[in-house]
């Protein structure tokens, strides 16, 4: 077999290999040696077939089976003897022409084919002790546990009906049918939903509408979509609402006891005070994660400049785009409503995408020579998580992760890159900071990787979300009175 390389520039690298037909016939020769004793063919008794008749009668087959195997096994054995590691799977290319094929088939020409391919770059380590973090700590006292508790209660508040006008704070039960230009639309309407006043759950002017009304009483309101509404249909548009109001309830006083514990199914005020400070402090300890995370990675991109596969950072920029793009269009909006051009935009988070890339090699280099490893207990709770996030479609979820090429590794990937992070930060100087939450929750665009890329577009929100280390959400909060359910899960 020969190997030559014909292609060296950058990281692309094109290897042209061939194998004589000399060497591809006695593969296939002793294949059929192998199988002779074992064939049954009619007219020759076991092992006594001739060998001439068994080559016409198997032998291309056998000799595809061979072109099979040498384009699956030999590319990764070839890069391994060249100490190279391809970015993406390399692209193969053989002859096309089908009477080349057939002499290939028949031994009669050197079965030839070419891997293209980008190498991983060699990554020099550097030393990571210089790099230097803040860690941001917020002191959660008991008023802001207080606090959310009191907003777990009244999300379990009970409402007792009463009679005469609806106020602010009382749950109202209403029927209703939106329309637009007179014609109902779809999601304007429901029965039987319950809506608490000032909860800002419905479109603004919606619930201010319902103060004052009682029981009984029928109203057409008339609002106003916002204009970023996700449904493109409605946004900016006015529309109406018939409002029968069939019950007024006021609401419940609520105290932190034993009994609300009780209620949330804990055995006292106290463990429920336990356990709502963790959620606080697992909340607040997530963003100082992302942020402390922030600082290594725009530190180490200072650290490390090197040419990156195209292959790989194009893959990446489609990812953003696709959501860029996707975020746009549920938004409504255009790149010039962001003050941008798509022009510009794609500039931006290729760069972005180029960035993502060059410090995922870095990352894995660093995780690499530390000997971090993803065990398989940690593969199965990262399934587990994703079965759990589609109730009633685990079985299509484990079949996907079973049968599909590089499943695994999109689970596998975060979280060898968090333990990367942990192996850093006993490496690095981490100091302290004790901050206020409104301090620890700011978006600090000061940083160098958040500043280049909050120029991009949308600057907003899509961006925002482009950034997977933002965590930010771009849905509207404020959505039509749908279904009742989608009304509940709104508020929450």
């Amino acid at each position: 077999m020969q190997v030559i390389e014909t292609l060296a520039e950058g990281l692309k690298r094109e290897i042209k290999v061939v194998i004589p037909a000399k060497d591809m016939e006695a593969q296939m020769n002793e294949r059929l040696e192998d199988a002779k004793g074992r064939v049954r063919i009619n007219g020759f008794r076991p092992g006594k077939v001739p060998f001439a008749h068994l080559k016409k009668m198997y032998g291309k087959s056998i000799m595809a089976e061979l072109v099979n195997e040498i384009v699956r096994d030999r590319p990764s054995a070839i890069l391994s003897e060249r100490g190279e590691k391809s970015a993406t799977q390399p692209e193969i290319a053989m002859t096309e022409d089908q009477a080349e094929a057939e002499k290939i088939l028949a031994g009669q020409a050197d079965f030839e084919f070419t891997l293209s391919y980008e190498v991983i770059p060699a990554i020099d380590l550097k030393d990571n002790s210089g790099i230097a973090v803040t860690r941001e700590v917020v002191e959660v006292d008991a008023a802001e546990v207080d606090e959310q508790i009191l907003k777990i209660a009244e999300s379990a508040r009970s409402y007792e009906t009463k009679k005469g006008k609806a106020a602010d704070g009382d749950r109202v039960t209403i029927d209703y049918l939106g329309k637009v230009d007179g014609v109902p639309f779809d999601g304007g309407k429901d029965e039987d939903a319950e809506l608490v006043l000032g909860s800002n759950r419905f479109i603004p002017g919606f619930e201010e509408q319902l103060v004052g009304l009682k029981a009984g009483d029928e109203k057409v309101i008339t609002v106003t979509f916002p204009a970023d509404y996700p449904a493109a249909n409605l946004a900016g548009k006015e529309a109406t609402f018939d409002i029968n109001v069939k019950d007024v309830a006021a609401p419940a006083d609520v105290e932190i006891n034993d009994e609300l514990a009780k209620k949330l199914g804990l055995e006292s005020a106290d463990k429920l005070r336990e356990i709502v400070r963790g959620q606080i402090e697992s909340q607040y300890g997530s963003v100082t994660r992302q942020k402390v995370k922030r600082q290594i990675l725009d530190q180490l991109d200072e650290m490390y400049k090197f040419d990156t596969p195209e292959r790989l950072v194009e893959a990446e920029f489609e990812n953003i785009w696709r959501q860029i793009n996707t975020d746009l269009q549920q938004s409504g909006k255009t790149f010039a409503d962001e003050d941008t051009t798509e022009e510009a935009a794609r500039e931006e988070y290729r760069k972005l995408a180029e960035r993502r890339v060059r410090l995922g090699l870095v990352l894995s280099e660093i995780g690499e020579k530390a000997g971090v490893q993803v065990s398989d207990e940690e593969m199965q709770q990262s399934l587990y998580q994703q079965l759990r996030q589609f109730p009633g479609q685990e079985k299509q979820i484990l079949e996907y992760f079973q049968k599909t090429p590089g499943a695994a590794a999109s689970l596998r990937a975060p979280i060898f890159e968090e333990k990367v992070v942990d192996h850093l930060l006993g490496e690095i100087k981490v100091t302290d900071k004790t901050v206020s939450k409104d301090e620890l929750m700011a978006d600090d665009e000061a940083e160098g990787s958040e500043k280049e890329t909050k120029k991009a577009a949308p600057k907003k929100k899509a961006a925002a979300k482009a950034e997977a280390q933002d965590g930010e959400d771009a849905a509207p909060k404020k959505k039509a009175p749908a279904k009742k359910k989608a009304a509940e899960g709104d508020a929450e």
